[in-house]
């Protein structure tokens, strides 16, 4: 049965019902194909792509065009769930006006529904700026991968008191700004909970414990096609890396040994006219 198309109004919906809200990346066409199939409720075109599609060591070197060249292809195969592309690095923290014109080309070029981007209070008169333009936002406290320097490593955050205080602050602080979502990365599950409890946006966890109103992964590491270790905060359904990795052998051994292509694979042509032509 054909679904109809998850808005915003639904997510808040959802949340007041207490139906848990799915969440994945995707970052190809094949692959939002296979998350509107699944019945996935959002789509993130995530910057994560730098490290596990381009091979990068982080999400900074991300671009803005590489972004929407992402999102474009993934526009395609996602037709209900909820679209949220990822603001790279510097494409937002300049200014108010760049970030309202950078997070205004997802929409008017990626065919976004939201676009995500990192930090906490500090980012609430952006994000003030971007929704009084008519742009949904969704926020990302915790862990932000692109200020991985500045925290030392990805390592748990909101541990202490100071630094969940600010965390709570940064919630409340984002959500008056407009705000519609926020995604909480690698902090206690406590903490998340009463988060989730204090605010009226809708949460999603990564590495936040099960009291979110949502869950959010990392494609890659949901279906196991990865070099790296599964993050503890990721859960792995298949070993996909290997299966294609043996389908792959298998094939080249198949055309070192001429077993591949069989004649099933060809086609064939008139004995006649390959006599009558002039070698």
């Amino acid at each position: 049965m054909e679904r109809n198309k998850v808005t915003i109004p639904d997510l808040y919906q959802m949340k007041k019902d207490g139906q848990k809200i799915s969440m994945i990346t995707a970052y190809d066409y094949p692959t939002a194909v296979l998350a509107e199939q699944a019945g996935v409720d959002c789509v993130l075109v995530g910057d994560s792509l730098g490290n596990v599609v381009m091979g990068l060591d982080s999400t900074v070197p991300v671009t803005m065009e590489e972004m929407l060249h992402h999102i474009r292809a993934v526009r395609r195969g996602v037709k209900n769930a909820l679209l949220i592309g990822d603001l790279p690095f510097l494409s937002y923290q300049v200014s108010r006006e760049q970030a309202i014109l950078n997070a205004g080309r997802f929409l008017k070029e990626g065919g976004c529904d939201m676009v995500k981007l990192e930090g906490g209070s500090e980012m609430a008169p952006t994000v003030q700026a971007i929704t009084q333009a008519g742009i949904p936002v969704c926020a990302h406290i915790g862990l932000t991968p692109q200020s991985v320097s500045k925290l030392g490593g990805y390592k748990v955050q909101g541990k202490d008191l100071t630094g969940a205080q600010r965390l709570v602050d940064s919630a409340k602080a984002l959500q008056a700004a407009g705000a519609d979502m926020i995604v909480f990365e690698c902090i206690p599950s406590a903490l998340a909970k009463a988060i989730t409890s204090a605010v009226s946006m809708v949460t999603i966890g990564i590495g936040a414990g099960p009291d979110c109103d949502g869950q959010v992964l990392v494609f890659h590491d949901v279906v196991g096609f990865t070099t790296r270790k599964t993050p503890k905060m990721a859960k792995q359904y298949v070993d996909l890396f290997a299966q294609v990795r043996q389908a792959m052998t298998g094939y080249h051994e198949d055309v070192r040994s001429g077993a591949f292509p069989a004649g099933e694979h060809g086609f064939a042509m008139d004995a006649k006219v390959v006599k009558r032509l002039k070698i």
